[in-house]
């Protein structure tokens, strides 16, 4: 099944959020447009964003006439709408759950540790880094040990699971953050970033 126009992801290049449902759109090889959103601008709390995401927060997606806001049920309207193979998000219950699990991870430490490490480093914004730091160390070691027994984060083929975690782990040496220790989440990035249609997120210096 394909859109009967491209799907229109309005977002932002330095966002994470909005990379993942970009990867899965491409790894779809769904038609979409970009419409890029001015964070430092503020556009994110516009009236007409706002219309889209009363949270105001990037991403959102216009599928004709059905809108999406947030990455993770974007993730999931994507996969159950686009991938009649239900690869990227299993049927089954129990690998729907674990796909679920990381989807959680995704909002939760690490959108906490790596994410608010970076948002400091490169952007200013007032976080606790030592906080952020130790949030980061804990969920790369459990990610790291996961993955040492399987390839990828919930199952043998790559979900919507590991398309949620990758951004801001590949990125999180901007905000200070080594990734040295992790060889098994080392080689999880680079088997992400082999997959067909790959494209990879801008990288930023710090903040000055």
């Amino acid at each position: 099944m394909t859109p009967a126009a491209p799907i229109v992801l309005h977002g932002s290049a330095v966002s994470g959020h909005t990379h993942r449902v970009a990867l899965l759109l491409r790894m779809l090889g769904l038609p979409h447009a970009f419409r890029a959103v001015d964070l430092r601008a503020g556009e994110h709390k516009s009236p007409d964003f706002l219309r889209l995401n009363p949270f105001g927060t990037v991403p959102a997606i216009e599928d004709g006439g059905t809108v999406i806001a947030d990455s993770a049920a974007i993730l999931v309207y994507l996969a159950l709408r686009y991938d009649a193979a239900r690869t990227w998000l299993p049927a089954d219950p129990a690998a729907a759950a674990e796909v679920q699990r990381w989807l959680s991870v995704a909002q939760g430490p690490l959108f906490n540790g790596p994410n608010a490490a970076r948002l400091a480093a490169v952007f200013g914004r007032p976080v606790d880094v030592a906080g952020a730091k130790a949030v980061a160390a804990g969920l790369l070691a459990v990610m790291d040990r996961h993955l040492a027994t399987g390839a990828f984060l919930a199952g043998a083929g790559p979900t919507i699971a590991d398309l949620a975690n990758y951004a801001y782990v590949a990125h999180a040496p901007e905000g200070g953050i080594a990734l040295d220790p992790y060889p098994h989440v080392l080689a999880w990035l680079g088997r992400i970033e082999a997959l067909p249609g790959f494209e990879p997120m801008s990288r930023l210096a710090p903040a000055t």
